[in-house]
């Protein structure tokens, strides 16, 4: 897997794009976060870089250092600076209860390390810390089979649903959780019509 992304971010071109996630943007705005926000999975940078144009000490981190490449050049691009690590969440020094935000954008994970990982993500947050979570649904596979440029994982365990965020995130109070269809333009692999999760939770 970190082949397939080494390849895809060693391109020219940003593989999704420079701009942020629209629900990422409409997040950050909405709330005017401050602290320490961490990125998992943050690829090419786009988010991180919005965030650290936001005022967020930004933490991020990928197993591809061909993504880590182009985030930093974006952030030198855009005069901010970011914190990137390469590496995953158990290879990486994590303080418990340090960050106020964790944004997973298109973050999926296997079924075999996906819980371990979550869990980790609540370890990471201080209390009544934020997460940010967006992603393809469960019934984006049809919107797959149609329209391949769309993205997202082929296998169906590690796309999301409103029951499996319930069940693997108990410790969060609910803000926002819903399934919503929208049309993708974010670089040359997330185009067209997709079925999204969209989830913020607060650590109870």
């Amino acid at each position: 897997m970190e082949n397939l992304w080494n390849t895809r971010f060693s391109q020219k071109d940003y593989a999704y794009g420079t701009w942020p996630n629209v629900f990422f943007k409409e997040i950050l705005d909405k709330y005017q976060l401050r602290g320490k926000i961490l990125l998992p999975a943050e690829g090419e940078g786009r988010n991180a870089v919005y965030a650290a144009k936001k005022g967020l000490d930004v933490y991020a981190f990928d197993t591809s250092i061909e993504g880590k490449k182009k985030a930093m050049k974006l952030a030198k691009e855009n005069k901010v600076t970011i914190n990137y690590e390469v590496g995953d969440f158990y290879s990486l020094e994590l303080t418990k209860e340090k960050f106020d935000a964790v944004a997973l954008i298109f973050a999926h994970f296997t079924t075999e390390i996906k819980l371990s990982y979550y869990q980790k993500i609540t370890e990471l947050l201080k209390p009544n810390g934020l997460i940010i979570l967006e992603g393809f649904s469960k019934n984006h596979v049809q919107f797959q089979k149609v329209n391949p440029l769309a993205g997202g994982p082929k296998s169906l365990d590690m796309l999301f649903s409103t029951e499996t965020i319930k069940q693997d995130f108990p410790g969060f109070e609910i803000i926002k959780l819903e399934e919503v269809e929208e049309t993708l333009n974010e670089g040359a692999f997330h185009i067209g019509k997709a079925k999204l999760i969209r989830f913020i939770g607060r650590k109870i």
